[in-house]
């Protein structure tokens, strides 16, 4: 019984050791690499009111609404999937806007340096929120903390889907086309 007591712990322990943190980076190094193509405007902390207003803006456009941390490295591995699924149907009006679970005062030290490097390409939004559920709650009320989760909006920015957990570029794909082709009633973003 006692052998079966320290082989538990020991387990126990060690599988706990890697466990992801929110203020903690990364110990994996994403599989990704730097990029050359042209940066946007560089991450900006943001309000729930602030991103009720830049979805708000968005209506029109089908988004992808990505939710993410630097210290989430499924997270940093599904990015890359985004950003080019996002240049591949931006010429039908798909917008990808990325909203950081870090700590605003992480931009200038954390976010925006990870962000250039790797993802240039992907406009960040930073929570400038006492918490990460007031943010999320713009567009999901019963958000359980899970990362990534991405939500796609329809034209009128209503929730079409949210999908949680690491997906293929295919799948997010046939998501974000279904989504372009009908108008799906969800979930209002102003609430």
């Amino acid at each position: 019984m006692r052998v079966l007591l320290i082989v538990l712990a020991t387990t126990l322990i060690a599988t706990s050791v890697g466990a992801v943190t929110p203020n903690a980076a990364p110990k994996v190094t994403p599989k990704v690499t730097p990029s050359s193509a042209a940066s946007v405007a560089p991450a900006e902390a943001a309000t729930p009111e602030k991103l009720r207003t830049i979805l708000a803006k968005e209506r029109g456009n089908v988004v992808i609404l990505n939710v993410w941390g630097t210290w989430c490295v499924p997270c940093l591995r599904e990015i890359p999937e985004l950003v080019k699924l996002q240049q591949e149907l931006a010429s039908q009006r798909v917008a990808l806007i990325g909203v950081s679970m870090d700590e605003a005062s992480s931009i200038s030290s954390m976010v925006e340096p990870f962000r250039t490097k790797f993802f240039p390409e992907f406009r960040t939004y930073v929570r400038d929120s006492p918490d990460m559920d007031s943010m999320v709650s713009v567009v999901d009320s019963a958000w359980n903390e899970i990362l990534p989760t991405t939500y796609i909006l329809d034209r009128q920015g209503k929730v079409a889907r949210k999908i949680q957990g690491v997906k293929s570029y295919e799948e997010f794909r046939t998501i974000v086309l279904a989504a372009a082709a009908t108008d799906r009633v969800g979930s209002t973003i102003t609430r």
